[in-house]
């Protein structure tokens, strides 16, 4: 008696197509439509974990087992981690500078979905610089700025301002320990004019100091020194005069 077999369906051609053409796992370069470029790992068709860098991309040195991810417009270069599409864990952004001939490092640091979230550092120029907490891209948390001018602030930040507790250390030596709101000094201070020998402790309200004492401080050892020093208040009740003035202030904050 014949034997008769089955014969078994071939999977139509277009599904294999397909599952080749899904980005899962280590992939070699892999260009957009605006000629951007990537090297690295993917899940489901996405940037995910760490990857090698994309080094016929680009003449760039990196270092191996980071994936890289160029924009041809922007020139901007990311070397780092990866999640679901968006730059996720440790990575540096660069961009071009044309001076140096090479890639400038802007930012290093921690993302989170994208943006800079965690610890990080942000370039601004050859001699301003942030190092601190970020959240959603934006300075928050602790943080130490340097500015170009010398100055360093050294506190808490909010929204890319100083904002909460923090000290602005001038480049000659002045400075201010207190509270800040909107970049600004707000809120309880003290002001050490180091320079001239003095020291202020009061109240401010938008970077303007309305009330407080001001006493001899380290005078002797100031570089410009005050021509006299200050002389000693004959106020009846100066205590209370400040406490007035203080409670006027705050009451007009609070409103």
């Amino acid at each position: 008696m014949p034997i008769s077999k089955c014969l078994q369906k071939s999977e139509p051609l277009w599904k294999g197509w397909d599952r080749k053409a899904q980005k899962n796992g280590l992939r070699h370069q892999v260009y957009a439509v605006s000629d951007d470029c990537y090297v690295g790992e993917w899940k489901d068709n996405m940037k995910h974990a760490s990857g090698l860098p994309c080094l016929q991309c680009r003449p760039i040195r990196v270092s191996s087992g980071k994936g890289t991810q160029i924009w041809k417009k922007k020139g901007a270069i990311y070397e780092g981690d990866w999640k679901f599409g968006k730059r996720d864990g440790y990575g540096t952004l660069s961009f071009p500078d044309q001076e140096m001939g090479k890639p400038r490092k802007v930012y290093s640091g921690w993302w989170k979905d994208d943006k800079k979230s965690g610890y990080g550092i942000q370039f601004f120029g050859p001699k301003e610089y942030y190092e601190g907490e970020w959240c959603g891209n934006q300075r928050s948390g602790w943080g130490r700025m340097y500015y170009s001018n010398g100055d360093i602030y050294e506190g808490q930040w909010l929204n890319n301002k100083p904002h909460g507790e923090g000290m602005l250390r001038q480049k000659n030596g002045n400075r201010y320990e207190g509270c800040w709101r909107r970049g600004m000094k707000n809120g309880s201070g003290r002001f050490f004019h180091l320079d001239h020998g003095q020291l202020f402790e009061g109240f401010w309200v938008d970077d303007v100091a309305k009330c407080g004492t001001m006493i001899d401080f380290g005078r002797d050892e100031a570089p410009e020194p005050t021509q006299f020093p200050i002389p000693k208040i004959k106020i009846l009740d100066p205590d209370g005069v400040l406490e007035e003035a203080l409670a006027m202030f705050k009451k007009t904050e609070e409103d």
